[in-house]
């Protein structure tokens, strides 16, 4: 009895030092990346800079926004959703140009979730000077399988590389 007792539990023991085994190999499994996803959401937010350049500002934060889209704004509490639409018309976009660079990207595993960042500027019609920053942008594929973003954050200067 004592040996089939130290033969069940060495048993137990090797089960119990497998399992551990296989969890440390998940750790160390690098997570799997999407390019052909990752690819799509850069392409999507060029599209949304590329809109904002030529058709301006307001134009383009609206048609890329969710219903639900957040903007954070320097000085401001969130501006959520339809708030977000009225806060951007009251805006004029015609005395500035705003386009923008993503840098990186990256999609959620399940592909529904992502976010973009990079660089942007500012051109004043009336200065000769142009404004840098950073910028943020969280999106959510759509039923259609388009992206909208549903934050936008952004940061004055690019201040020096780290």
């Amino acid at each position: 009895m004592e040996w089939s007792n130290t033969l069940i539990g060495a048993g137990l023991a090797a089960l119990l030092c497998t399992g551990c085994a296989a969890k440390d190999k998940e750790k160390d499994k690098k997570p799997e990346v999407n390019y052909a996803e990752k690819i799509k959401l850069i392409e999507a937010d060029k599209a949304f800079s590329d809109l904002c350049e030529k058709g301006g500002m307001t134009k383009a934060f609206i048609e890329n926004m969710d219903d639900n889209g957040v903007l954070l704004r320097p000085d401001h509490l969130p501006v959520v959703g339809a708030h977000a639409i009225d806060y951007l018309i009251q805006i004029n976009d015609t005395g500035f140009v705003l386009k923008w660079q993503p840098h990186n990207a990256e999609v959620s595993k399940s592909g529904d979730m992502g976010y973009t960042f990079g660089i942007y500027s500012i051109t004043p019609s009336l200065a000769d000077t142009q404004l840098l920053g950073t910028y943020l942008n969280v999106w959510k594929r759509q039923d259609d399988g388009t992206w909208k973003f549903v934050a936008n954050s952004w940061n004055e200067g690019i201040g020096n590389p780290l």
